[in-house]
């Protein structure tokens, strides 16, 4: 019998140091086993509270709604999600970033991002502004209907530095994980994309392709993962792409799901305790990024907007109200989930966090 990341919240695990006391998430395992709070672990190294070093990424969910339903998306995405961004908070996102020069990203994900309908008026507005703008591409949305066809060429327009997820050099793993047919799909798509100059030398057009394991794992070396996706890549597809983000299974949503369900909770959480690493809590990606939900609010990380849990009552909950300088004195809300973000060289939505 499983559970959904929802059964999950509200569950409270205090530290034995009285000075303190925080919310984390203590999902059950199947033998009823608990593991050491997270937040404990940061005490131990001297990281807690975990605070932010200086915000310069803006993380911006533009909506849920998907044309994939990939197993483990801790978005819990799909064709069915109906959560999408209003232009209306859209605008407030571009007043919040006139106001906060240090901000020199914003890295737009879903979902599929490009379904918002207002998807590429808030693109051409971010560069107006000079932001540097992600957008985290499933690859097979540019085939999907005609009126993506020409996504290369507006990602070119705008030089968007494109990310896409890519779970492996072959097919049988890549469906596995996202559907029949992505893997033929996505290396049309990345064809397409390399056809406009999109991860070729010298037009600094940035293709990276991320890679997250399909089973109840961590991640291989990224260095030694990225020479063999670009050796495989070329030489089975002719795709080149410049970098391999390889990102930790956190779990949540979907994924949390599947661990439960298969019997691999508690092991796969005993694998995340036992490979903490300090360096890597060091260099979370949710010390120098907000996240921003489709309806606003303001969250540490992607996955803690899935989880609901806003950032720290003080400092501003919505983008209407968003102040740079009181967030950057917060702290970091910390649940059980950010052990797959500090395990072995570390995870973030850019890959490895130590080199």
């Amino acid at each position: 019998m499983g559970f959904s990341v929802k059964s999950l919240k509200g569950q409270h695990h205090e530290l034995a140091d009285p000075s303190f006391q925080l919310t984390v998430l203590q999902a059950p395992s199947q033998n009823g086993d608990q593991f050491p709070a997270f937040a404990g672990r940061l005490q131990e190294h001297g990281l807690y509270p975990l605070r932010p070093t200086g915000t310069t990424v803006l993380q911006v969910n533009v909506g849920k709604m998907c044309n994939q339903t990939c197993r483990h998306c801790h978005v819990d995405a799909g064709p069915d999600r109906k959560e999408i961004m209003t232009r209306e908070t859209m605008q407030l996102c571009i007043d919040a970033l006139q106001h906060s020069p240090q901000i020199t990203t914003v890295d737009l994900t879903g979902g599929a991002p490009e379904m918002n309908p207002d998807f590429r008026w808030f693109v051409e507005e971010l560069s107006q502004l000079g932001r540097q703008v992600i957008v985290r591409c499933n690859l097979t949305i540019i085939l999907a209907n005609r009126k993506y066809h020409d996504l290369p060429d507006f990602f070119k327009k705008y030089k968007v530095h494109v990310v896409s997820s890519l779970p492996y050099f072959q097919a049988s793993r890549t469906d596995a994980q996202r559907g029949e047919g992505v893997f033929d799909k996505s290396v049309k798509a990345l064809q397409l994309l390399n056809g406009v100059g999109y991860g070729q030398e010298g037009t600094g057009l940035q293709l990276d392709l991320v890679y997250n394991p399909s089973g109840a794992f961590l991640p291989g070396g990224q260095k030694s993962l990225e020479a063999e996706f670009k050796r495989r890549l070329k030489g089975g597809y002719n795709i080149d792409f410049n970098n391999l983000l390889c990102i930790t299974n956190l779990p949540v949503s979907r994924y949390l799901d599947y661990l439960v369900q298969s019997g691999n909770y508690s092991s796969y959480m005993q694998k995340l305790v036992e490979a903490f690493n300090p360096a890597a809590a060091a260099g979370v990606m949710c010390r120098n990024t907000i996240s921003v939900g489709w309806d606003g609010y303001l969250y540490d990380c992607d996955f803690n907007q899935m989880l609901e849990l806003k950032v720290e009552q003080g400092a501003p909950q919505h983008i209407r109200n968003f102040d740079r300088a009181s967030l950057d004195k917060r702290s970091i809300i910390l649940n059980q989930h950010c052990y797959g973000c500090t395990a072995g060289a570390g995870s973030s939505c850019g890959g490895e966090t130590v080199k």
